[in-house]
């Protein structure tokens, strides 16, 4: 049986001129990951990034935490980007003027992800929602191919896509998108910085062990954005 560690990205930096740099606070919780994982014996077989910088950034903070030898020795795959929550909160046509503090701001979040996720204004978006789950899921696909009996992939990404792939496999692929929808937007809220989400791998395909493992955060060091 091979395992997949999805890791989302360490706090980027909210209201800075680049939000997609880590904070000082999101190297550090890489670096905690990173020595949390090798204390657990984690030596993966394979790494992979999404192409944001914050992905990149984490990696850097996760190796350099966890010692591993060859830190260059990892696969770029923007499947795993997040999907533009910048363009998707502008979609929304009731979005407060001027600048928003970070809980006005999760309000409108909540509120333009879920007109996203309806499906009913799919022409207000370059990608739609229904686009975002099926990469999301190809992303997923290739990894498992490289899990194989006694493997390990390491993938560092975006908690929007890791509360989509919970949501995938938690629920299957016969549950109505209403259902689904709902089940991402609850998970994407309460996906923690650096957290880690286990997907095994089996002949039966792969199946969701853990959700938002984030013990490796010290209560000064968990953050949700």
């Amino acid at each position: 049986m091979g395992v997949v560690l999805l890791v989302r990205h360490g706090q980027a930096s909210f209201g800075a001129d680049d939000y997609d740099v880590l904070s000082p606070t999101g190297w550090e919780q890489g670096r905690t990951l990173g020595r949390w994982l090798r204390e657990r014996g984690v030596a993966p077989t394979g790494v992979v990034r999404g192409s944001m910088r914050r992905h990149r950034e984490t990696l850097e903070a996760l190796v350099e935490g966890a010692g591993w030898s060859e830190p260059a020795a990892h696969d770029e795959d923007g499947r795993w980007d997040e999907f533009d929550h910048l363009a998707v909160v502008g979609a929304y046509p009731d979005l407060p003027e001027g600048e928003l503090d970070r809980p006005a701001f999760q309000r409108v979040f909540e509120l333009a992800t879920h007109r996203w996720s309806t499906g009913e204004h799919d022409g207000d978006y370059a990608e739609t929602y229904t686009g975002f789950r099926g990469r999301t899921r190809a992303a997923l696909g290739a990894v498992v191919e490289q899990a194989g009996s006694g493997r390990s992939v390491v993938v560092v990404t975006s908690g929007g896509v890791v509360a989509a792939l919970g949501a995938a496999l938690l629920l299957g692929d016969d549950v109505d998108p209403a259902t689904y929808a709902a089940t991402w937007q609850r998970l994407n809220t309460v996906c923690a910085n650096t957290s880690v989400t286990r997907v095994v791998v089996g002949r039966g395909g792969p199946r969701l062990l853990t959700f938002n493992e984030h013990e490796h955060l010290a209560p000064d060091q968990l953050t949700y954005r």
